[in-house]
């Protein structure tokens, strides 16, 4: 009788974790699955209603008995856990803790339990720094993270703990993610330059190309991949938030051009993505099925009072933006952050 795999999926309770778990779920005859997680309140309701088919355990992943416990006996290991933007950046010293901390961890408890395990990571397309000028973007480029893009330098530091750990590995630099969940107006969304070329992944295709990529161990051992949804989800950053706006009943964006920051920011077009597509086999989403999916998530009473508020939120929306207010700050150092020229 053959044994089913096991599996540890970290990070479970997040936007793209969880689409990971929902896939997983589905292959229980197959798998068997642990997933590992903090224990909050969301996590406790997203994740409960998964355990007769499968182990949830939660616990801190920045304690190495925690973390060593969880690496007993298992074959492969989705490790998605971590501190992304806005609170990577307001927060350096959590995120480096779980996103550097807690990956040296767990490659220790592996290394130690379940040395045969094959290890696959979930990077970004951060590490690549500002592309706004050469938008095309391939795995072999130099990894050059924005100033204050700490998230980006745990990625960068993450990937090379993986590769020098002696364990079977692959590594996805995951493009712009957007769920219908985790995209919500913030004062981050003035740090990206409207000019900015974007290619958005869904959670759904994304979680769908590491549950893939459990059969394909031969095929991706020791490499690193571009993990981005295609020619059919590109379009630029301006053109992004315009239909976000329309969709959310807000109307124009219509935002002063110096609301947004002109340089320091990361995102383009994955050159080689199409490498993990014909491997992976995991896209089905576009940019238009998103921004329909987008506008049904919104309920008509949401959409009216946001027409009728559009006015206050935007302005409520400019206050956030870091770039305008250090330029009518006169803060030439955070200027200087943002902007070509003074």
């Amino acid at each position: 009788m053959r044994l089913k795999k096991r599996i540890l999926l970290t990070g479970a309770s997040g936007t793209v974790g969880f689409e990971v778990l929902k896939q997983l779920a589905l292959q229980a005859d197959k798998y068997e699955i642990t997933v590992f997680d903090q224990k909050t309140k969301n996590s406790i309701k997203l994740l409960s209603p998964f355990e007769k088919q499968l182990k949830v355990v939660y616990g801190d992943i920045t304690n190495p008995n925690e973390v060593e416990e969880i690496g007993k006996e298992k074959d492969f290991v989705i490790h998605l856990a971590a501190i992304i933007p806005p609170l990577a950046d307001e927060n350096k010293d959590l995120a480096y803790a779980v996103n550097v901390n807690g990956t040296k961890n767990l490659i220790l408890g592996l290394k130690k339990h379940s040395p045969q395990v094959f290890f696959l990571y979930s990077s970004s397309i951060s590490v690549y720094g500002d592309r706004l000028n050469t938008p095309w973007i391939n795995t072999t480029d130099a990894l050059a993270p924005s100033p204050e893009d700490h998230y980006a330098v745990t990625k960068i530091e993450s990937e090379e703990l993986i590769r020098s750990s002696g364990l079977d590995f692959c590594i996805f630099r995951l493009a712009a993610i957007m769920g219908l969940s985790n995209h919500k107006p913030s004062g981050i969304m003035f740090h990206m330059p409207l000019a900015t070329s974007m290619e958005i992944l869904t959670p759904e295709d994304t979680a769908r190309a590491f549950v893939n990529a459990i059969e394909r161990r031969e095929v991706l051992a020791g490499k690193t991949f571009n993990l981005g949804g295609g020619a059919l989800c590109r379009t630029s950053y301006e053109d992004f938030l315009s239909q976000s706006f329309k969709a959310f009943g807000l109307g124009k964006m219509d935002f002063p051009t110096q609301a947004f920051a002109e340089k320091n920011f990361h995102c383009g077009y994955y050159a080689d993505g199409d490498e993990l597509q014909d491997l992976l086999h995991f896209r089905r989403d576009t940019l238009a099925h998103y921004f329909e999916k987008l506008k049904a998530s919104v309920s008509p009473v949401k959409r009216t009072l946001a027409s009728v508020f559009r006015g206050s939120i935007k302005s409520h929306l400019l206050k956030k933006s870091e770039p305008l207010h250090a330029l009518l700050k006169k803060d030439k150092k955070m200027a200087a952050r943002f902007f070509n020229e003074l």
